[in-house]
């Protein structure tokens, strides 16, 4: 799936995904539908359940590696609708609802904790924590997988602002795009998210 985003985005750039047969482009996105939905609800906080560390550590990896397939397959749905010139068939609203729930849910519950201690639970119990205290005790070091999960997810997001200029779609999803473009400019340490989320909602603006 990764390899499959790197070449659709490839063959996107190249103006060509318009010359590949209609209906196996369409079973192809039934597929990555599949895939995008197997991480779309998925939480990547540890389980602190677990008996030892190293296999919170397991659990997190496994988690994170269908986390990241997920993420792959979104992309290379994204790449596939807003290359020039395809056919009305692949705007699939199902594919693009999904690709929408999966990123929102991963902005909200992967990444801002991740990058802004203000949306981080505390596992003790006490609610999310909120003092700004906390911002400025947060460690800049990231995972590297994190890193390449957010930078995927910046693309879809600025993706879907290239989606919305090509495709009408549903009041309802509208919505959704509406609230996913806003929230980031409420998160700290995401200036790439923010910079994409400005071409999203002056997308929706002129909707």
């Amino acid at each position: 799936l990764s390899e499959l985003g790197s070449e659709s985005a490839k063959i996107k750039a190249m103006g060509i995904m318009d010359k590949l047969s209609t209906d196996k482009t369409v079973k192809v996105l039934n597929i990555l539908e599949k895939n995008i939905q197997d991480g779309s609800k998925l939480s990547t906080l540890l389980n602190h359940n677990n008996d030892t560390e190293d296999e919170e550590r397991l659990w997190r990896d496994l988690i994170m590696e269908r986390v990241t397939k997920s993420a792959d397959a979104c992309l290379t749905a994204i790449n596939i609708m807003t290359s020039p010139n395809m056919p009305k068939a692949v705007y699939i609203e199902d594919v693009i609802e999904r690709v929408i729930q999966y990123t929102k849910f991963h902005l909200q519950n992967t990444l801002y904790p991740q990058y802004d201690p203000v949306y981080r639970v505390d596992p003790h119990g006490g609610g999310v924590l909120s003092s700004k205290a906390k911002r400025a005790k947060c460690s800049t070091h990231k995972q590297r997988v994190i890193v390449m999960l957010y930078n995927k997810v910046c693309d879809v997001v600025s993706s879907l602002s290239e989606l919305l200029e090509i495709q009408l779609l549903t009041d309802t999803t509208i919505l959704q795009v509406s609230s996913m473009g806003i929230t980031p400019f409420f998160v700290e340490n995401v200036s790439e998210l923010q910079l994409c989320a400005i071409k999203l909602v002056t997308a929706v603006s002129d909707f």
